[in-house]
């Protein structure tokens, strides 16, 4: 079972990010803004080929 065992030493406590009511771990923020990043990429990038099919 060693194989599977996690790349990051787990057994630790969590890393949180305090501000006011908010608690979040640092994890999560990181998940989610990496999300958001590729979510605005989606949108301002064009499709693949879009140029060509314009054309007649």
């Amino acid at each position: 079972m060693s194989v599977l065992a996690a790349v990051f030493n787990l057994n630790h406590a969590s890393h949180l990010v305090h501000w006011h009511f908010f608690q979040m771990s640092v994890s999560n923020i990181v998940v989610i803004v990496l999300m958001l990043i590729v979510f605005v990429l989606a949108i301002a990038l064009p499709f693949p080929g879009a140029a060509r099919r314009r054309r007649p």
